[in-house]
């Protein structure tokens, strides 16, 4: 049977898994599958080259040949959001916090209620699950290995437009797309790549409650000093 550690990282990596990118595209909730994250790491590569052999910048160039019908899926501002996820049975309910520094691709996921947090870091490839109460940490590879820039469009992956809604008083673009498993979802992004909403199902998953634009200090993000490193526990 699960010990009480093994549940705790479990649970990390699943909702890790379905908050992300929470953002974003986390960091986006609908998962970037293994294939998709290495055609989007070669059209970042061809982009680039673009970029170096017409004088044109990285983003200008990640623009051309790829559809623009699509959503902006990382967040290119710091923000705070506040999110109430709901089990796919909808007989659980729970909030969640994240934190996003766009200068350093770092995301922070605070569950309600709990003393173990999450911390990805895209360039490290990294995401340290902390368990202040147990003064623990173990360290396991991000969810998703490639991120789409802030300010670029998804570059993998279909996406449908649905029209517009309203969602903790921000507006969102709705798009219906499909998760990891091939399951339809809708999400709803705003202009500057915030996830906002989920559904799944005619079911919403997961909803933004409040969103706050501000400035992410570094200390966020830092792990604590002396903590016991562990393995992550195997599912």
């Amino acid at each position: 049977m699960p010990d009480r550690k093994d549940m705790r990282e479990r649970k990390a990596r699943a909702l890790s898994g379905a908050g992300v990118p929470l953002l974003l595209g986390c960091v986006s909730l609908v998962s970037v599958l293994p294939a998709q994250a290495q055609a989007q790491a070669q059209a970042q590569a061809q982009a680039q080259a673009q970029a170096q052999a017409g004088g044109g910048s990285i983003g200008e160039a990640a623009q051309q040949g790829v559809s623009q019908d699509a959503p902006f899926i990382t967040p290119s501002t710091d923000v705070d959001v506040l999110y109430e996820v709901t089990s796919p049975m909808g007989d659980a309910v729970m909030k969640q916090r994240m934190r996003w520094q766009v200068a350093s691709l770092r995301q922070r996921l605070d569950p309600q209620n709990s003393a173990v947090y999450m911390i990805t870091s895209w360039p490290d490839h990294t995401l340290t699950v902390v368990d202040e109460a147990r003064r623990r940490q173990s360290v396991m590879p991000a969810p998703s290995q490639v991120l789409t820039p802030p300010g670029h469009t998804a570059m993998t992956g279909t996406y449908a437009r649905l029209g517009g809604s309203v969602v903790a008083g921000e507006q969102c673009t709705l798009w219906r797309t499909k998760d990891t498993d091939g399951h339809a979802s809708d999400v709803c992004y705003t202009a500057d790549g915030l996830l906002l909403q989920v559904a799944q199902g005619g079911q919403i998953t997961v909803r933004a409650l409040s969103v706050n634009r501000v400035s992410q200090p570094d200390t966020v993000f830092a792990i604590p000093a002396g903590l016991k490193k562990e393995a992550p526990a195997t599912p």
